[in-house]
């Protein structure tokens, strides 16, 4: 079987580590997920988002580099639950939008960024999930993460314009993009049939499909 590279993307809630997990263990690809438990900066930047943003931006940077790497250099095939490129154009830019990065720190961020994303391989696909924020907001609330507890529905829809600008111009690999609240990964296996198959055709090089 070829060799593939597959990134998820979304909004917070939009079951990136769901879909993640169960695709990796039906198809036997690797897994990758972001670095919450053991990133040293979480606690420190929740408690102070100015004084702490750029460091956690230049962590996850950092991690997530060196996931991809990983990932598209080993021989199996593999899924990462949330795209570098997703630091920059989203999360970056909505702490520089919200004042808690200035504009000395973004354009260092941004040179580093740059710099880092020209080396790395490109994904084979990138897999879009889209909810609704009011069911973002509610899958949030139901996981019941202390880190979350401060995430409103006016951030969430800041970031999905965010997504929606940023998917508009992007060209590194296809999309797939899925409609999120109407399929249950986790309990539904046909739910997850119906997704492998798209990732298959889109990976054949079928046009894009919106799953709803």
């Amino acid at each position: 079987m070829t060799k593939r590279l597959i990134l998820v993307a979304g909004n917070i809630g939009a079951g990136k580590t769901s879909i993640t997990q169960r695709l990796g263990e039906r198809l036997g690809w690797q897994t990758g997920y972001e670095s919450v438990a053991d990133n040293p900066y979480l606690p420190d930047f929740y408690a102070n988002m100015r004084a702490w943003s750029f460091h956690l931006q230049i962590f996850f940077l950092g991690h997530r580099a060196e996931q991809h790497l990983e990932m598209a250099n080993s021989p199996q095939s593999a899924i990462i639950d949330r795209s570098i490129y997703e630091d920059y154009h989203i999360f970056a830019r909505a702490l520089s939008q919200m004042g808690n990065m200035n504009e000395r720190d973004t354009f260092s961020y941004r040179r580093l960024y740059t710099l880092m994303v020209q080396s790395l391989p490109r994904p084979d696909l990138l897999i879009y999930l889209k909810a609704p924020v009011s069911m973002l907001l509610e899958r949030i609330h139901r996981r019941a993460r202390n880190i979350e507890t401060g995430i409103t529905a006016e951030y969430l829809t800041l970031l999905d314009g965010f997504y929606d600008d940023w998917l508009a111009g992007f060209d590194l690999c296809p999309v797939l993009t899925i409609r999120s609240d109407d399929l249950d990964f986790v309990n539904k296996p046909q739910h997850l049939d119906i997704v492998i198959q798209r990732i298959q055709e889109k990976l054949a090089g079928k046009e894009e499909l919106i799953l709803d």
